[in-house]
């Protein structure tokens, strides 16, 4: 038997807007997975801590601000200086295809945007795609 998935849904940066956040939070929740959702205006430093405190499996980062490839990738950076390079990232937000490639290459596991994909779909890859830890 398996613990089950851990995830942190974090909004980085000014960005206000978090009912996508909080829509998936509760998606992942309902379907069984321990959610903490860190609340608005959080900074990369905050969500890492985060991640590292709560053991999550995974992180996810909604950000509609514009400055996603700024947030992701010192997110990636503070994941590996704390050697939880094992967390997966993969987040939301409005992100043209071409920084979508981008952010795939520095090691965001996957970008959801607007209308992308249903939340049984969300709900479906974080399964798919986050291992949750063994147990005894």
């Amino acid at each position: 038997m398996s613990a089950r998935i851990r995830v942190v849904v974090a909004k980085p940066g000014l960005d206000g807007h978090d009912r996508g956040a909080k829509v998936v939070a509760r998606a992942l929740r309902d379907a069984g997975m321990e959610v903490v959702y860190t609340g608005l205006h959080q900074t990369p430093e905050q969500i890492v801590e985060t991640v590292i405190q709560e053991d999550a499996d995974a992180v996810g980062l909604s950000v509609l601000s514009g400055a996603h490839m700024t947030l992701f990738a010192k997110v990636l950076e503070l994941l590996r200086e704390r050697g939880a390079d094992d967390v997966v990232l993969f987040g939301g937000g409005i992100v043209p295809d071409a920084d979508i490639v981008e952010l795939e290459t520095l090691g965001v596991a996957k970008i959801f945007t607007p209308g992308s994909a249903t939340m049984e779909q969300i709900v479906e890859w974080v399964r798919g795609n986050v291992a949750a830890p063994a147990t005894s």
